[in-house]
């Protein structure tokens, strides 16, 4: 059985954490993580929910598996994780994380590359690199500062912080809390909500935060018009267009069209 899959109902698609109860950040698990973002980037689906079996999302890396290895094989593991979690990064379509129990390390990273984070309220956030020796190696620092502030970040990081899911939320890391034992209905509802929505949009808005990432206000003003254009002529955009038209026009309120993704 795979330690990571890909499966889908309907416009959503589901990368499933399947190794429980610590889903360990292993060899075949980065082997498995890029398989699935690859099914789901070569699938028709509108959205995506990143979730784990068993009691945790993940606890980290496969730390039993490193003594011995060289730094080269250290080295070429860890790019190769990477690269599944850039290729999650890069899907053009709303992605979310729905996250339980201990989120440490590795695992936190994989959350910081999903575009929303519902968590259970058992959910904590952790980073255990400063008890190893070591430093975040997937993106986690970058990433961190971006979404909570480098001072936050920093405290976290250096001091090898535990916060909870409510404390996250507090500082805008997690979209909401839920109760444990509706984590699962609210990540399908919220990920049946975005496959519904305009999914050109989404992307559009996507690229707009990715270039602003890279290069601040100014690098997003520059591709604004181009990111944004086509959208004008797209089914989803007229649609909508003649829906808000109409509900003027007879004094009525505004009901949105059915988005089709096109």
């Amino acid at each position: 059985m795979k330690s990571v899959d890909f499966v889908r109902s309907e416009a959503v698609g589901s990368i499933i954490l399947g190794n429980p109860p610590e889903n360990e950040l292993g060899r075949e698990f980065a082997d498995d993580l890029l398989a699935a973002v690859h099914q789901a980037s070569s699938s028709d689906i509108r959205a995506l929910v990143i979730r784990a079996e068993g009691p945790n999302f993940g606890t980290g890396g496969a730390i039993p598996e490193w003594p011995g290895k060289d730094k080269n094989w250290f080295r070429t593991f860890i790019a190769e994780v990477n690269q599944a979690y850039t290729a999650i990064e890069a899907l053009r379509i709303p992605t979310l994380a729905a996250v339980q129990g201990q989120v440490i390390s590795g695992h936190y990273e994989l959350v910081l590359r999903a575009d929303l984070v519902i968590a259970a309220e058992s959910a904590t956030f952790a980073w255990v690199e400063s008890k190893a020796g070591m430093t975040a190696l997937a993106g986690g620092v970058q990433r961190l500062a971006e979404r909570v502030g480098r001072s936050r970040a920093m405290a976290q990081i250096l001091l090898a912080e535990t916060i909870t899911a409510t404390e996250a939320k507090q500082m805008g890391l997690v979209h909401r809390v839920v109760a444990d034992d509706e984590l699962a209905a609210a990540a399908d509802a919220l990920g049946a909500q975005l496959a519904a929505g305009p999914t050109r949009s989404y992307a559009a808005t996507k690229a707009l935060f990715k270039a602003w990432s890279n290069g601040g206000v100014s690098s997003a003003d520059a591709l604004l018009l181009d990111l944004s254009m086509d959208l004008f002529t797209t089914a989803d955009a007229q649609n909508a267009f003649a829906a808000v038209t109409h509900a003027i026009q007879a004094g009525e309120a505004v009901v949105p069209p059915v988005f089709t993704g096109e």
